[in-house]
């Protein structure tokens, strides 16, 4: 069965795919965050602490900065 993920609503080009992560006592949160698959749109919508936060700025991390 192929996985259907939504266009991007914001560019219209890529589509939107879901991302994961673990939480600090480390259990699974499924679908934290979806991004468009076009690196010149960006465009994001996740959830931080109950808060859903979206746009079109991605930014580096510190981790990432310090090759982590």
């Amino acid at each position: 069965m192929e996985e259907r993920f939504p266009k991007c609503l914001k560019c219209g080009v890529g589509v939107m795919v879901p991302l994961s992560d673990y939480g600090r006592d480390g259990a699974p949160i499924r679908y934290k965050a979806w991004v468009c698959t076009n690196p010149d749109c960006g465009y994001h919508i996740r959830i931080d602490n109950g808060e859903v936060s979206y746009g079109t700025r991605i930014r580096e991390t510190e981790k990432k900065r310090q090759g982590i």
